[in-house]
């Protein structure tokens, strides 16, 4: 918005014209998002409370959990708000995978929020009903991969990236579609199980959307694309917007949510954040840089694959309890521990990733 603006305005001053450069606007988001964040967290923590919208806690977890029965949730829509106002100040709007991301970030966030809505107001312990959830969560994302596919302008949008391995880049036509929406719900589902303890999944969120910010710049550079033997992707340099946004606003809600938190992000903002980390990797084609650099993600969701695997399957339990964060609760970590760790864990795993833009 501000960017068609200063693209007026510089025929009256020339210093405008520094807002036509990413790098100025993604820091400007970043900083946008976290005032926004900062500014709107207190009243919101106040106002849930005042609703009574408090966080469930389940009987059979940790003790520890105990005492967070009642902390305000549905902070995701703190995390939304600033995203959006982010963007919809220092991104160009006419570019299509910006508009595609917001849709995607609103359209997950509303599952997310009918879902918590249907738990703490309607005091309905199923909340929205998994079949139903997933439905949704299909049919955004589904329609999302298939008007990116057929309004595909260049080749590169539609290829195979993988890593390390420079000449490998197949077109995957219709595949496409599917990847791009298991990516998506995957990864959605993904942050969403990670979710468990505070601050746990907003620092990878935003370790990983700083990381995919340097993949959407460098593919939107023809010079660096080159260099680095990536796909050029005009439109992809804009995402960097976003990205940073999501860092700001995640930054902003840790303020609140970091031990002993004050406030949850629920299924609003978890679903959210992790549909929008999926997509923006589809839209730079590092679908398989994701699941390195989400590896906190994909490690939550894997133990509980293998718990309810293992329990049909067998009777018996893998971990303790899944999500594995649980498990190292139960075998008396504390809290913090737990947390701190997995931070760790995803800084190297986000290094890794990033160590794939040259080792190709």
């Amino acid at each position: 918005m501000l960017v068609w603006l200063a693209e007026y305005l510089t025929q009256y001053a020339s210093i405008f014209n520094v807002f036509s450069y990413l790098t100025m606007r993604a820091i400007l988001s970043v900083l946008t998002a976290l005032l926004i964040s900062l500014w709107l967290g207190p009243w919101l923590i106040r106002y849930l409370q005042r609703l009574q919208i408090g966080q469930a806690v389940r009987d059979d977890g940790p003790q520890s959990h105990l005492s967070k029965a009642g902390t305000p949730t549905m902070g995701g829509l703190l995390i939304i708000a600033s995203i959006v106002v982010a963007t919809l100040l220092w991104a160009d709007l006419a570019n299509r995978y910006v508009q595609v991301l917001l849709v995607i970030v609103l359209g997950f966030g509303l599952v997310g929020f009918v879902d918590d809505y249907r738990k703490v107001v309607q005091k309905n312990s199923r909340g929205l009903p998994a079949k139903w959830k997933y439905f949704w969560q299909s049919a955004i994302a589904a329609t999302a991969a298939t008007y990116l596919y057929f309004s595909a302008t260049v080749g590169a949008e539609t290829q195979l990236l993988v890593p390390f391995f420079k000449e490998v880049m197949p077109q995957l036509g219709l595949l496409y579609i599917v990847l791009a929406y298991f990516v998506v719900v995957g990864t959605s589902n993904a942050v969403n199980l990670t979710d468990g303890l505070d601050g746990l999944a907003i620092v990878p969120t935003i370790m990983v959307a700083g990381a995919l910010g340097v993949f959407a710049y460098a593919a939107g550079n023809v010079n660096f694309a080159e260099y680095l033997n990536i796909p050029h992707l005009p439109l992809a340099g804009e995402l960097i917007i976003v990205c940073t946004a999501i860092c700001g606003a995640g930054l902003g809600f840790l303020w609140f949510n970091t031990y002993p938190a004050l406030v949850f992000m629920g299924d609003v903002g978890s679903l959210a954040l992790g549909a929008a980390l999926g997509m923006i990797a589809v839209l730079v084609r590092q679908e398989f840089v994701l699941f390195i650099m989400g590896g906190v993600f994909v490690m939550e969701t894997v133990s509980v694959m293998l718990q309810v695997g293992s329990y049909k399957l067998r009777g018996k339990r893998v971990f303790r309890m899944a999500p594995i964060h649980h498990h190292y609760e139960l075998k008396g970590w504390p809290e913090p521990r737990v947390i701190v760790r997995f931070w760790i864990l995803s800084l190297v795993f986000v290094l890794i990733g990033l160590a794939t833009l040259k080792l190709r």
